[in-house]
This record gives structure tokens, C-alpha cells and sequence, in this order.
């Protein structure tokens, strides 16, 4: 049922004509390679050929007894042709596969079509996606069928498409599946198909994000000074009970951890890329360290609410948060302790898709990726769903009591939306935008992740000044007062 294909080959493009019966039984298997073009799929074929998985579904719909099917294999560096404009990915092997089916337009394929690009190791930071070639992207440009041109061929088949200048690459329809030696593309209809390689970072993007971030740092070390101030302000200027003070006590490590973290970024930001081996190796653990501390107090914040309000218990541990200071500043130095002891630390460089380095930073280096997924990612993602579930907890705890009018007094809405929102940012809930940061958006959830997180100092100096400035009026719409409220009706319960 399926007749023996016919090649031609110029410069740049190789195509294969394969006359297919209507009624064929199977599915049509095409091999193809940048170098070599399109080919019929050899059962026995491994290593780097790609693959093209034609469903019977397309040739079954149709109403000839057979039908031409022509594939095509482009090398778009040598014919200039599918130029986006402000391209900034790039293309697999510089490769373009085109496959056409008779003289119509086909989509909507209830079975899709798969196309598996063969490729080795990505580089690090580099997302895979399946795309098509939208000529309505653009101005359209002369020929037939989809916006395309035609190139003439040396056998007796229908003209091979080939797209014109105008257009640009388009997602929806297909499907990526990234694998580890290709990436397998399911699309419902047919086109011309590539790979698209899309960095997480370019130069130019890569340098803005910095400039943000130490901007925002600066910024974040003068409202973590203001916060520290305040906090031992209202700690000696008014009285608190002393469930209060130590939630103070928290709170400025807290932001002590912060500004030792910003300060850490701005002198990695500003010694990285020049100075010697070992003292970029103590600089990556010193700015690991601060930030495990920082996840580390986000965690005891947590705890300290569950306390308080799940619980609903005092605080009558002796010395209580100096046993918190020395988990909290205590935990990270066993983590980096152990982390540097297996030489993790040293410069990390990111890349672009050519291999050029486009910002240095001292960090875990590249060999031991393995601890930063394991202490970064892991740890914090833990803590993170651990504060979530907590701010849930309390959030419906809050709502419950104000509805019952167990607490008195009337707040304005937007401070209710502000104390809430600075309790969001005070379990580190921005801090999430981290596992956002891998696709094609990623650009703009870096942005968004470097923005909300360099400024998380302000937005916690904003929160603190809010809920705990004494106001007698006020006092009892407080979160102390629905402490001191939920212990007195537990104790009338019991």
C-alpha cells in the first residue's frame, strides 16, 4: 500500500515523495536528519534520526485511492528562509520539517501527528518547545496553500513548500514531550515544524535582572535597618505581653537574615568574575548561608503562628527564643558546613545557547547542582507548603472569629488586605515564583521574582507598622487580641 519514494535535494533542503494508498492499514513511519533529509523509517535505525509518526487517520479521511505525501527536511541557515523578527530562540540543528499530504490543508487530528527532534544534552537553562510556522503572523507573502511559496523539483511531483519571509513560529496544537536524547512533538495538523530552544536568559536580560536586583537590594537593606528600629522601638517604648515580644524578637531576625542576604547578593554581584577561586568558594557559602537562614526563620514564623493559632498555646518555654536564634542561625551552618566540605562552592557561570558566559556569580558550581535542588529547592518547598497551609488555617481561624464578633472593634478593609498580604510575604509565598522561573515566560516570572522578593524588606516594615503600632481603639482588632481571645474560650471549654 505504500509505493517507493522518490528524493530530490538542493542546497539547503531534501525532500522525499511517497505515494500512499487510501486504505492503507498502518501508520506511516518517516526517519529524517539535518544532514542526511527525510527517508523511509528502517526498523533497525537508532542513534540520532529523528522521526516522523504519520496516523492512518489522515489518509483514511480522504477520497482518493492514493495521495501524495511529501516531506521536507530545511536547513534555514543556508536558504535564509523562517526569519522571525526579534527572534530570541533558537533553532534545533537549524532545522525545518515540512510535511504535506495531497493538495489540501489538514488539522484537527483526533490522533496527532508526532515529529521526535533528536538531540543530545541540552545546555543548562535551555527549554525545548514544539512550534509551527504561522505565515498570518506577518505580512503575508506570495504563493500557495498556508502563505507558502513553492520550489520546483527535478521529478514529477507536487511543488515542496516552503514558507516566505514573513511569519513567525506558533505553539498552540502541539504538544512537547522533552526527552533526554530527543523531544517528541504531537501536533494536530501539518505544517512546517521545528525545535525551538529557549533560553531562560540572554545578555541583555541577564544584565537588566541584575541592575533590578541591586537596586531593589539597596532598597531592601534600608527598610530592614527602619524595620530592626522600629521593632526595638515599640519593644521597649510600649508594654507587650510576652507572646507579643517574642513574635517581635522573630520578626527582626527575620529581617536580619534578609539584609544579610541582600548584603551577601551585592557583594557577589560586585566580586564574582574577579576575584581568586578560594574566596569566591567562601563568598558562594556565605551567600548559600544566608539565604538557608532566611528559609530557616520563614519556617519558625510559620511554626510560631501554628502555635498561636492552631494550637493555641502560650509560650512558656524558657528561653525560648534564644532556642529559636540557634536553630535559626545555627541549622544552615551544619548545611553549608557539610555542602562546602564536598567543595560545592566555587564560580557558576551562566551560559547563553553558544556556550558565551553572560554572568558569573559565586555559587554552588555547575558539578554540584544536585545540593542546590536538594538545599534550595527541596527545603524551601517544603517550608512552603508547610506556611501555606498554616496562613490558610489562620486565615479561615480569623474570618470564623470575626464573624462570630469575638473580636470587636471595626477595621478598615484595606488594613484587613494589607495584614494579611504582609502575612503572605512574611512566610516567603513570594519566594515560590522560583519554580515558575523554567519555560518560555520565564523572562517575565524572573523579572516579577526579582521585583517582589528584593523588596520583601519593605513590604514587612509596611506590614509591621501597620498591625503592631499601638492604637487603644484599634488594639482589640489586633491578631493578639484574637490570641488572647481563643485562649480564653478554649480554657472556658475545658
Amino acid at each position: 500500500l505504500l509505493q517507493s519514494g522518490q528524493h530530490s535535494c538542493l542546497a539547503g533542503l531534501k525532500t522525499l515523495l511517497l505515494n500512499v494508498s487510501t486504505a492503507v492499514t498502518r501508520d506511516v513511519l518517516i526517519a529524517f536528519s539535518p544532514t542526511a533529509g527525510p527517508s523511509r523509517m528502517n526498523t533497525t535505525e537508532k542513534g540520532k534520526t529523528g522521526k516522523i509518526h504519520l496516523p492512518r487517520e489522515i489518509f483514511q479521511s480522504l477520497s482518493s485511492q492514493t495521495v501524495s505525501v511529501v516531506v521536507s527536511v530545511l536547513n534555514i541557515q543556508q536558504l535564509g528562509l523562517f526569519k522571525e523578527v526579534n527572534q530570541t530562540a533558537q533553532v534545533l540543528d537549524d532545522t525545518v520539517v515540512g510535511i504535506t499530504v495531497g493538495e489540501s490543508s489538514i488539522s484537527g487530528l483526533q490522533d496527532p501527528v508526532q515529529l521526535t527532534f533528536a538531540h543530545g544534552q541540552l545546555p543548562h537553562g535551555v527549554t525545548p518547545q514544539c512550534a509551527f510556522w504561522d505565515p498570518s503572523k506577518g505580512t503575508a507573502s506570495l504563493g500557495v496553500g498556508l502563505g507558502t511559496g513553492a520550489v520546483p523539483s527535478t521529478h514529477s511531483h507536487p511543488p515542496v513548500p516552503v514558507a516566505g519571509p514573513a511569519g513567525g513560529w506558533h505553539s498552540s496544537g502541539c504538544v512537547t514531550q522533552p526527552g533526554d536524547r530527543g523531544t517528541v512533538c504531537s501536533c494536530d495538523h501539518l505544517t512546517f515544524f521545528t525545535l525551538l530552544l529557549n533560553p531562560a536568559l540572554d545578555a541583555s536580560t541577564a544584565k537588566a535582572l541584575i541592575a533590578v536586583a541591586t537596586a531593589g537590594c539597596g532598597v531592601a537593606m534600608a527598610f530592614s535597618i527602619f524595620t530592626i528600629a522600629f521593632c526595638i522601638f515599640i519593644r521597649c517604648r510600649f508594654r507587650f505581653e510576652e507572646t507579643v515580644r517574642i513574635n517581635l524578637g522573630l520578626h527582626v531576625n527575620l529581617v536580619g537574615s534578609l539584609f544579610l542576604l541582600n548584603l551577601a547578593f551585592l557583594l557577589n554581584s560586585g566580586l564574582s568574575g574577579r576575584t581568586h577561586p578560594r574566596t569566591c568558594g567562601v563568598l558562594g557559602g556565605l551567600t548559600h548561608y544566608c539565604l538557608l537562614c532566611c528559609f530557616t526563620w520563614m519556617a519558625l514564623e510559620g511554626c510560631q503562628l501554628y502555635l498561636l493559632f492552631v494550637k493555641v498555646l502560650g509560650i512558656y518555654i524558657h528561653h525560648y527564643l534564644a532556642k529559636l536564634c540557634l536553630v535559626g542561625w545555627g541549622f544552615p551552618v551544619l548545611v553549608v558546613g557539610v555542602a562546602g566540605g564536598i567543595g560545592s562552592y566555587g564560580e557558576y557561570s551562566i551560559q547563553n545557547m553558544d556556550h558565551q558566559v553572560i554572568a558569573h556569580l559565586c555559587w554552588i558550581t555547575s558539578k554540584h547542582l544536585l545540593v542546590h535542588y536538594i538545599t534550595n529547592c527541596g527545603y524551601f518547598g517544603l517550608i512552603f507548603l508547610f506556611n501555606m497551609a498554616v496562613f490558610g488555617v489562620v486565615t479561615q481561624k480569623s474570618c470564623s472569629l470575626q464573624g462570630t464578633g469575638a473580636v470587636q472593634g471595626h477595621r478598615k478593609p484595606w488594613k484587613v488586605a494589607l495584614v494579611a498580604a504582609g502575612l503572605f510575604c512574611l512566610l516567603g509565598a513570594t519566594w515560590a515564583l522560583a519554580f515558575l522561573t523554567y519555560g518560555i515566560s520565564s523572562a517575565s516570572v524572573l523579572y516579577l521574582f526579582t521585583i517582589l522578593n528584593s523588596l520583601q524588606g519593605m513590604f514587612i516594615f509596611i506590614w509591621l507598622v501597620v498591625l503592631y503600632y499601638p492604637k487603644t481603639k484599634e488594639t482589640t482588632g489586633s491578631l493578639s487580641y484574637i490570641i488572647r481571645h481563643d485562649k480564653t474560650t478554649t480554657a472556658s471549654q475545658d
